[in-house]
């Protein structure tokens, strides 16, 4: 079976250096208590500083593709730009080869500022201090659902699928976008073919996976084929080499753009709890004063048109907002409740 899933030759060269190793989630044993029902509350890491460390001559920002990684690449430029304008320094993105890469990239140093899932904000923070600094806001949410969608509408969906404001089709109460929706067909997912992105993943893997676990449904009872973006997991479902698949809300309106009927081909069946919106984390290994700067300086840009512009062209991002790390612990505690810490 012809899996489809971005390329990644384009931009392996742009990866960071050296092979970094794939880290453990992070989960604090007070989010452990929390998840299980133990009496611990979780509590929330909201980072460090260096006092003493000198002012840095140039940054590094780390970023993972959520789609096609070439594309990425380009739009990031108009961000570095931005950012070296405002700070006086000169401002680099560089592609990471997945999350937990950019993970342990500000974990070395490699990378002083990194945009992370709401999973691995905390883990930079739990395991290097990193600074859970901001939040991204899409149409005005700081949260989103993992959806579920496939091109079997008739097996999943339980009244006729409808077009939603953006004119793709919708069942199950899910034309919202807010969760949970339609939870209630996720069983039908059992011996299926699924799409669905690395377990490092809160939309494409860790929020879809305890719904099934919650609709008992295993991951063993599925049969799994393996993306690298949210882009390939709607475009598996597409092309039929899959019967159901996970991405982010609405991701499939990232494939319309080269496939204008996917809306229509690919419906949406379920939406999972909500997910804490992906974020800005800042390097522990500067101090306070230039994490204050890079924070202002990326909320400055974020609140200009032409910020919005880029943002939106990079993460689909129409706004950021100071950071919740106790909203972060919803991920970590979702992790953790299908095994994954």
């Amino acid at each position: 079976m012809k899996k489809n899933v971005s390329t990644l030759a384009a931009w392996s060269a742009l990866a960071l250096a050296g092979a970094l190793a794939l880290s453990s989630c992070g989960v604090s044993q007070e989010s452990a208590d929390s998840a299980s029902g133990g009496a611990n509350p979780a509590v929330a890491c909201t980072g460090t500083s260096d006092a003493s460390a000198a002012s840095p001559t140039k940054l590094t920002l780390a970023l993972v593709p959520s789609g096609d990684a070439k594309k990425l690449v380009d739009t990031v430029k108009p961000l570095e730009e931005a950012l070296t304008s405002r700070l006086g320094i000169p401002v680099k993105g560089v592609i990471t080869a997945d999350y937990q890469a950019a993970v342990e990239a500000i974990g070395a140093n490699q990378a002083q500022i990194g945009m992370l899932p709401s999973l691995q904000m905390s883990q930079a923070c739990d395991k290097y201090g990193a600074v859970p600094a901001l939040q991204t806001l899409r149409k005005g949410k700081s949260s989103y659902a993992a959806q579920m969608f496939t091109n079997n509408p008739d097996k999943y969906c339980t009244d006729k699928p409808a077009a939603g404001p953006n004119g793709m089709l919708y069942c199950n109460g899910t034309s919202s976008g807010n969760g949970p929706a339609g939870l209630d067909s996720v069983a039908k997912i059992k011996g299926a073919t699924v799409s669905m992105l690395s377990p490092a993943s809160p939309a494409g893997y860790i929020f879809p996976v305890a719904a099934m676990k919650a609709a008992g449904v295993a991951v063993e009872d599925v049969s799994p084929i393996k993306v690298t973006a949210n882009d390939a997991s709607v475009l598996a479902v597409y092309k039929g080499d899959a019967e159901v698949g996970f991405s982010y809300w609405d991701a499939r309106e990232v494939v319309a753009k080269d496939n204008p009927d996917v809306g229509s081909k690919v419906v949406v069946f379920a939406l999972t709890n909500e997910v804490p919106n992906d974020g800005m984390s800042i390097s522990s290994k500067l101090s306070p004063d230039w994490q204050k700067k890079i924070s202002d300086a990326m909320l400055d840009f974020a609140g200009t048109p032409d910020g919005v512009a880029a943002l939106t062209a990079i993460y689909q991002i129409t706004g950021m907002k100071p950071a919740d790390p106790q909203s972060l612990q919803k991920t970590q505690e979702a992790a953790r409740s299908i095994g994954l810490g």
